[in-house]
């Protein structure tokens, strides 16, 4: 019970998500499956609690600390704004959906946040990218230790 907090608790730390909880839980020798269930699932009910922390506290934090403002909110608008306002959701899912630094549910709600996209189908969108970006990193994940195995047995 210990190990599934902890992937719960790791997958929700922005930045870390699903590429950290992930190889935690595969590595904690928990069965794949599992792992990528419950980290999808939490991952995944963090986007409404954004949403609605990025409405409270836009005017308290992000439009004072400018600095904030450039690191975070400039960035994913640079990166993912094209692909989304391209291809609209399916961008979204593949902005999510694709597991490198900076990418991801909390990124992927900014963004759509940022575009005025409706939320239920952001949410929708954020949730296939993060089925995308699970089955990724879960594959990855066992791939590699696979052969970790195979070169010390």
């Amino acid at each position: 019970m210990r190990d599934l907090l902890w992937l719960v608790g790791v997958s929700l730390v922005p930045g870390v998500e699903l590429r950290g909880s992930i190889p935690l839980g595969v590595g904690l020798g928990l069965h794949p499956l599992l792992v990528f269930g419950i980290t999808v699932a939490a991952n995944c009910a963090l986007v409404p609690p954004w949403f609605l922390a990025l409405d409270l506290f836009y005017d308290r934090v992000l439009s004072r600390w400018s600095w904030f403002r450039r690191l975070m909110v400039e960035r994913v608008r640079a990166r993912g704004g094209g692909l989304v306002q391209r291809y609209g959701l399916v961008g979204l899912a593949l902005f999510v959906g694709v597991p490198l630094p900076g990418t991801g549910a909390y990124s992927g709600a900014l963004l759509a946040w940022l575009l005025g996209l409706e939320r239920g189908r952001a949410t929708l969108a954020i949730a296939a990218g993060v089925l995308l970006a699970g089955a990724v990193v879960t594959l990855a994940a066992t791939g590699v230790l696979a052969a970790i195995r195979s070169l010390l047995f």
